[in-house]
């Protein structure tokens, strides 16, 4: 229980007053209203085209030949492994996260840097032409604030080997945007919550992407259950 605050159980429970109860931001309108609010808010405001051009961009890579590589960093690294799994799974591709080989990952950050240990991965990895890179990033990456360097230069040694760049990024796009050649931008509804509106609805854009019928080869588990 928060000291201060009344006891609050089935009989005085208030939706309404909840956000007062608790500290938050308005008297007529609980935390959960105002964060779904602005979820929808968000949703209203994505690009339908963008991201239909990430879709076509994705599906030239695959019947290209080409791999595809998924980055990100804390969640974004979380989503970027259940993204490799959704698009190997259900699209198809040969996909794969620099973030999935813990041992990989940790080697190179502690032998040469963070700032260099996802372009370490992709040339180790032999990228080439062929390939693409997904980039899931709250702020896409920018050197000169110091944020998400290792991205900035993975995106560097990927244009470097004429892969091909997506992005599925936040705030201004940083330099996923400037790099890539398709970038969903999550718009901002509010600053004091940039992180996680990006971070979940990143995923919604991405589960779209793997449902989306030029990318979607196989059913998914419960759809088949009848």
């Amino acid at each position: 229980m928060i000291p201060g605050s009344p006891l609050l159980g089935p009989a005085n429970l208030d939706l309404a007053n909840l956000a007062t109860a608790l500290g938050g931001p308005s008297p007529n309108r609980c935390f959960a209203e105002t964060f779904l609010a602005e979820s929808i808010d968000i949703l209203q405001r994505l690009d339908p085209h963008e991201i239909e051009r990430l879709a076509i961009g994705l599906n030239a890579v695959r019947q290209g030949g080409g791999r595809l590589f998924i980055l990100g960093v804390g969640g974004s690294a979380g989503h970027a492994g259940h993204a490799v799994n959704d698009f190997r799974k259900i699209c198809g591709f040969e996909a794969y996260a620099p973030t999935d080989n813990v041992s990989e990952l940790t080697a190179r950050a502690n032998d040469e840097g963070w700032d260099t240990c996802f372009a370490g991965w992709l040339e180790g990895s032999r990228i080439h032409n062929r390939d693409g890179v997904l980039v899931f990033s709250v702020g896409g990456g920018n050197r000169e604030k110091n944020v998400s360097v290792n991205i900035v230069k993975a995106l560097e040694t990927a244009a470097k080997a004429g892969a091909r760049i997506f992005g599925i990024v936040g705030r201004d796009g940083g330099f996923t945007r400037q790099a890539a050649e398709t970038c969903v931008v999550i718009p901002t509804a509010s600053p004091e919550r940039v992180t996680p509106h990006t971070e979940g609805l990143c995923a919604v854009v991405w589960h779209l992407l793997a449902s989306h019928p030029l990318l979607q080869r196989e059913r998914t588990k419960w759809e088949s259950v009848k």
